[in-house]
């Protein structure tokens, strides 16, 4: 069975098993080991999803990765309501920056349609690029049965385009390991003007797997969180593709 149709068939059975099974890494309580939980195998399930506060479309509230919509509104980009006429467009995406034990380093993300591969190097994938706040949210796949190739991922968030609004969003990204359960981080810090978000660092120390809550805003991209984390990257400027 293919790798897509294990994946989907494990979204079906995870959908209802864990909902009240679940750990928020805070500043207090910012580090796991998947290694101690016995959840440093098989595939980890890192999700995107974020919702409007109530606050700013008149008492409504829903979630991306919940509630269904009407069929002719699933087209439609995610808009918020802020307090005033003005109303925001967002197009959060999720992606991770990689290095390998090897020194190999790179970038997951919908930008430059650079989307990974779970069976080979870097064995992290993007699911794809949801532009408009979809029932699924965006999800990267981390093949853990390879962890010891794995040195560290940088899992972040950027608003690629439109106003900044983290302070307007309340984005959760969630972690579903293959044993134990979820990680949760939630993105409510105030940093208005920020573009970017470096969510929290994985990390293979001493043959121990490490999640590490980092939620740190900048308003650069990919550069500056890069430089703030040593990566080593060369960037230059991309676009996505009108829908």
């Amino acid at each position: 069975m293919s790798f897509w149709n294990n994946w989907r068939r494990g979204t079906e059975f995870d959908s209802g098993s864990a909902a009240s099974n679940a750990i928020e890494l805070t500043k207090r309580r910012s580090t796991v080991s998947l290694t101690k939980q016995n959840a440093a195998t098989g595939n980890l399930r890192v999700n995107l999803s974020w919702r409007m506060r109530s606050s700013d479309i008149g008492g409504r509230s829903r979630v991306s990765g919940g509630l269904l919509r009407h069929p002719f509104q699933m087209f439609k980009p995610e808009v918020v309501q802020a307090q005033g006429p003005a109303v925001v467009q967002i197009d959060l995406d999720l992606a991770c920056m990689y290095e390998l034990k090897d020194g190999t380093k790179g970038v997951v993300q919908p930008l430059g349609n650079f989307l990974g591969d779970v069976n080979a190097p870097p064995y992290v994938k993007l699911s794809g690029d949801d532009r408009f706040g979809g029932s699924s949210g965006e999800t990267i796949y981390v093949n853990l049965d390879h962890k010891d190739e794995i040195k560290r991922l940088l899992v972040f968030v950027y608003i690629y385009d439109g106003t900044p609004a983290f302070d307007r969003t309340q984005a959760v990204v969630t972690l579903y390991p293959s044993n134990g359960p979820r990680l949760e981080i939630s993105l409510d810090e105030r940093a208005p003007q920020a573009r970017s978000c470096a969510v929290l660092l994985i990390e293979n120390v001493k043959d121990e797997l490490i999640v590490r809550r980092e939620v740190k805003y900048v308003y650069g991209f990919q550069a500056e969180l890069d430089r703030l984390y040593g990566w080593g990257l060369q960037w230059g400027r991309g676009y996505k593709e009108k829908v």
